[in-house]
């Protein structure tokens, strides 16, 4: 005979348990429970079904994995958090008591430290494992560098936050590793590439931020003490790799001054290697190991060649060339239409060398912050700003002659509504009025800075003008598909056979019956009084019982009038001829003075020839709709069901691409009009 099992022993009620269930187990508190599972990466789970995961009658709506909490049983913060608890009931005691020196030397010399180096170890087995967990870090620890201290927010957590944030991003100045950065509403994107791993996160605009209570502080409280730790380790290992001392050296003064990232000063033997590479322009930074590797190759070949073995010198010589172009591959589709494939970022070298002969001066209503470092992170080694913005610029003297390229976000203002500045005391350094033009420099709109990065190269910056309408900012990461709307391509490139002459058709149509509902309603009325006023002078105003003689003589005169009104028709018709040819005749004279040669029924040729390349459309639209239905029917049930839901999203963002076009027809058609 068989076990008879018990109920809750086997399937989803012994792999899930409930959180009330976790807590008493573990002998923790909720809000330590948490912490301990945003510490440990462990998340509630949904069990198929919550009636046979719950071993009681009551509604449970958050699960667990019983393994991962078998599995915290042996986590050596659960001891913290107990002696934390115990120090906290210590310090109580002792504040009842009215000792209130005992509870403060209880709170500073015996409160337990918590470390998380051993979870970090855990959790990323690996240094790429780490950088893979990188984005959403990066992304709060941003958002609370930025953030205004409060109770919520201690200072220390804001200045710790803005420490290991300022680190990273000197990493990436030094090594170009910033690739891509896109304006959006919720903020700056940024992508870096970092040992072949992509990184993307998002930093808030630096608005007056006002701190709501709606949100729960102490879960951020607690992924920011995670995230700090973690990447204070992935920056001590990224310094290490280049050779650099990590710490920084971080001059406190200057960082009050709003130096920011100037506040840092990177020490290290690969320190004075970088710049130089930068400076030299697409010079790559490994220059003489390169003539170092070609001396020993000449050696080399002058001994194969003495010993009579040079049969593969030119494959050897072919395959150095090769190793030493760093140039990166571009691919190109092998047929007109197939698929453009995705083509490669820019390398290190080229990204150090964008913005390196250049020196830039950021205007006062620019952002400083993200336009510094941008600048530096693609090779720009002097930016200048205005005093007010802080400590660390290149020059504070907008008149500077080696500037070459200006940063303003502001419209261009008629000299005679600038206002004056006066005189510079001895010393002081000279202001420039504002919206005046210095000769010999560039001015351009931050825009410019931004799709000048993500296309990989200088664009126009007469595009970017100050006051000028810029070009559209586009995602660098959506790509556009076959079939989808492009705003760089051209209206006539996307646009299908057919769809700018029925847009046009359907404008023409829309303006008449636009025309027609303008008419003035008055004359309506009129016509209304007119026809009223004829009924009563006919019928005296009064409905009278008509005799068979007066039958007769009404019959007979609407006869009259159906001939009169034939022949004022004929007349209108000759009239109308008559009126055509004389414009056709006028026409005639008008093509021969300009000496152009006249079609008299080059009106009607262009509507047949219309009539026909829309019938032509439709056949040929209807015989593949025809062939697809002979197709369907040939498939299985499965096929045509996977077939229609494709039908069905294609259409569906055709549809999307059609409105998108007929709005850019619209407004090319009003700019044109203007």
């Amino acid at each position: 005979m068989a076990k008879i099992k018990k109920k809750g022993n086997s399937g989803q009620a012994k792999n899930y348990i409930t959180r009330t269930q976790a807590v008493r187990k573990l002998q923790i508190s909720l809000p330590d429970f948490r912490r301990l599972c945003i510490f440990k990466g462990i998340y509630p789970r949904e069990p198929r079904s919550k009636k046979k995961a719950s071993k009681s009658s009551t509604p449970n709506t958050t699960f667990y994995y019983t393994k991962d909490i078998q599995y915290l049983l042996h986590e050596p913060l659960l001891r913290k958090f107990r002696d934390q608890k115990s120090l906290a009931k210590k310090i109580a005691r002792s504040l009842g008591r009215g000792e209130v020196g005992d509870a403060s030397r209880l709170e500073k010399n015996h409160a337990p430290k918590l470390t998380l180096d051993h979870v970090i170890k855990e959790r990323y087995p690996t240094f790429i494992d780490a950088l893979r967990d990188l984005d959403d870090a990066l992304s709060l620890l941003f958002l609370f560098a930025n953030l205004p201290s409060d109770n919520h927010v201690p200072p220390k957590t804001i200045a710790l936050c803005q420490r290991l944030t300022h680190e990273f991003q000197h990493y990436l100045i030094t090594t170009n590793s910033l690739r891509k950065s896109f304006l959006s509403i919720k903020g700056i994107y940024y992508q870096a590439t970092i040992q072949g791993q992509d990184i993307m996160w998002l930093v808030p605009y630096r608005f007056v931020q006002r701190v709501n209570g709606d949100v729960d502080y102490r879960i951020m409280a607690t992924f920011v003490e995670f995230y700090t730790t973690l990447l204070g380790f992935v920056n001590y290992r990224l310094y290490s790799s280049l050779g650099l001392r990590y710490p920084p050296k971080f001059d406190t003064r200057s960082d009050e001054n709003g130096a920011e990232l100037a506040a840092f000063t990177l020490e290290g033997r690969s320190v004075g290697d970088v710049p130089k590479a930068i400076e030299s322009g697409n010079k790559p930074s490994n220059t003489s190991n390169q003539e170092v590797s070609r001396e020993v190759q000449e050696k080399v070949d002058k001994v194969i060649k003495s010993a009579g073995l040079d049969q593969t010198s030119g494959e050897q010589t072919a395959e150095t060339t090769e190793e030493a172009t760093d140039a990166i591959d571009k691919f190109e589709p092998a047929a007109p239409e197939a698929d453009t494939l995705a083509q490669p970022d820019m390398s290190g070298d080229q990204a150090g060398s964008l913005f390196a002969p250049f020196t830039f001066y950021i205007s006062r209503e620019a952002p400083k912050a993200p336009l510094e470092f941008i600048l530096r992170a693609f090779g720009c080694k002097r930016i200048g700003w205005d005093t007010v913005l802080g400590d660390g610029a290149f020059t504070h003297n907008e008149a500077d002659p080696r500037i070459t390229h200006q940063i303003v976000d502001r419209p261009s203002v008629p000299e005679s509504a600038l206002p004056a500045i006066p005189a510079a005391e001895e010393g002081a350094v000279q202001k420039v009025r504002p919206g005046t033009r210095i000769p010999g420099r560039t001015y351009v709109q931050p825009q410019w800075i931004w799709d000048s990065i993500n296309e990989g190269k200088l664009l126009r910056p007469d595009l970017y003008a100050p006051g000028a309408t810029l070009p559209p900012h586009l995602s660098p990461w959506v790509k556009a598909k076959k079939g989808g709307y492009d705003p760089r391509a051209s209206l006539a490139a996307q646009e299908e056979e057919g769809e700018a002459e029925l847009a046009a058709d359907e404008e023409s149509d829309e303006e008449m019956e636009e025309a027609d509902e303008e008419k003035p309603a008055t004359a309506k009325t009129v016509e209304s009084e007119e026809e009223e006023s004829d009924d009563e002078s006919v019928n005296g105003g009064m409905d009278v019982a008509l005799t068979d003689d007066d039958e007769s003589d009404s019959d007979e005169e609407e006869e009259e009038a159906e001939a009169e009104f034939e022949e004022a028709d004929a007349g209108s018709e000759s009239e109308d001829e008559e009126e055509t040819e004389r414009t056709q005749h006028q026409k005639e004279l008008e093509a021969e003075a300009a000496g152009l040669p006249f079609t008299s029924n080059g009106g009607a040729d262009a509507s047949a020839t219309k009539k026909k390349s829309q019938k032509k459309l439709a056949s040929k639209k209807r015989q593949e709709e025809e062939e697809l239905e002979r197709q369907k029917m040939m498939m299985s049930r499965k096929k045509r069901k996977l077939l229609e839901k494709m039908m069905y999203s294609n259409k569906k963002q055709a549809d999307e691409s059609a409105k998108l076009r007929s709005k850019r027809r619209k407004l090319e058609k009003g700019a044109a009009g203007k």
